[in-house]
């Protein structure tokens, strides 16, 4: 299959560089990813992609770096719409973590993977303690948080329940015969069954 050339602005190639890296990984896995290929995709040297990321890793670890601030702000928007609506707030922020995962599983994917990154990159470390400050406080203050520096149990059921279901639709077997709008009415209805443990 030909591989289309995504075009990109000038000076935005670093960005164009990271959603090649969406597309490659999305279609064949994030193994397959590799600078070379991501430059043929945007469509432009691999000296001008070296430019940008000296390695894979690099590269990589940008893609992990914007998928954490991409999901913290997907949560943080979340719980601000339902708040001005009414609506509930820990159900929202739910739904947008795993509605992040549906809709962008290379970048699900990659967030944790710190085998294959520079897990001590200042752009990294910042976009975790960016993620895990939401998560911390209170699931992005939606529960009760008594202590903002640290995991409390209900943090962590909230947590691993959205988490662990985003990967399971992801990555494992659920909802493998269910499309995209199903998936989400089953989550809602998880999280739905979490909700009187944070009441």
């Amino acid at each position: 299959m030909k591989q289309s050339k995504r075009p990109y602005h000038h000076g935005h190639l670093a960005e164009s560089l990271l959603d090649a890296v969406d597309e490659i990984a999305t279609q064949f896995g994030l193994e397959a990813v590799t600078l070379r290929g991501c430059a043929k995709r945007v469509g432009v040297s691999p000296a001008a992609a070296f430019r940008h990321y000296t390695d894979k890793r690099a590269l990589l670890t940008a893609f992990a770096t914007r998928a954490l601030n991409q999901i913290a702000d997907a949560m943080d928007t979340a719980k601000n719409v339902a708040q001005k609506q009414g609506d509930n707030e820990f159900g929202a922020v739910g739904m947008a973590y795993i509605e992040f995962a549906l809709n962008k599983p290379a970048f699900f994917r990659a967030m944790w993977r710190e085998e294959a990154i520079y897990s001590q990159d200042t752009d990294y470390i910042a976009a975790t303690d960016l993620l895990a400050g939401y998560l911390k406080g209170g699931f992005v203050k939606t529960i009760i948080d008594d202590d903002p520096s640290s995991f409390s149990p209900q943090e962590l059921l909230a947590w691993s329940s959205v988490h662990g279901l985003a990967n399971l639709f992801v990555d494992g077997p659920v909802g493998k015969d269910k499309d995209h709008d199903e998936k989400l009415i089953l989550a809602n209805g998880v999280i739905n069954q979490l909700m009187p443990a944070f009441s």
